[in-house]
């Protein structure tokens, strides 16, 4: 052991603005919650929205399927085992306790809410918030989270990276549950926003956790 300090999953730079972020991306989740509970067909924004994305033909298609593919559980196996065999490779063992809790929780949110919403998708398919949506978006936080601590950013640029690479990869595979016509575009809001909520009090804890772990060591 050299005795230094393991480097924290949450940049200390970013807690403060990440923090309010996750609360409001919470309350999003439930507000819409609530809104959409029992229903069974789009609401008004939905079908503006559907009406230009879903029935893409090939190669958009292809594009769609493969995106959604990530989600799958032999594409977000293989994601988690190259997130984590990467954060080994950096020596960084809570990183990998992050990729791998953070994407579970995310997921798991999901899967625990969709019965309580009761919103269902071609037929009797619970659609709210969109699982796929959240796991990618909560890798991608992860992935960004570990690089602004790692390159120092401060609380601008560490903010902007988080932000938009949740965005990027929300928007990619939002657009690939619309057009495949696997969920409506306000379940993968819902996603997105459960990884946002998810994601930094996740890191936050896996931080308090081993921080703790190591002052009782010593």
């Amino acid at each position: 052991m050299t005795g230094r300090p393991a480097p924290a999953v949450l940049p200390p730079s970013l807690r403060t603005p990440l923090g309010p972020v996750s609360v409001l991306a919470a309350l999003t989740v439930v507000v819409f919650g609530f809104l959409y509970a029992g229903h069974s067909r789009p609401g008004t924004v939905d079908a503006s929205i559907q009406s230009a994305v879903y029935g893409v033909r090939p190669p958009w298609r292809h594009a769609a399927l493969a995106t959604d593919f990530l989600a799958e559980p032999i594409g977000a196996a293989a994601l988690a085992v190259a997130a984590v065999a990467g954060c080994l490779l950096l020596r960084w063992p809570r990183a990998a306790v992050l990729a791998v809790a953070a994407a579970v929780l995310a997921v798991g949110v999901t899967k625990l809410l969709k019965p309580l919403v009761g919103r269902t998708i071609n037929g009797e398919h619970l659609s709210y918030p969109s699982g796929h949506t959240a796991f990618l978006t909560a890798l991608a936080l992860v992935g960004a989270l570990l690089a602004a601590g790692r390159l120092g950013l401060g609380r601008t640029a560490g903010a902007f990276l988080v932000l938009s690479s949740a965005l990027v990869a929300g928007a990619a595979m939002g657009w690939a549950q619309v057009a495949l016509d696997a969920h409506y575009p306000t379940d993968v809001l819902g996603g997105w926003c459960t990884a946002l909520a998810v994601v930094p009090a996740t890191a936050w804890l896996v931080d308090q956790v081993a921080d703790s772990g190591l002052r009782k060591r010593r």
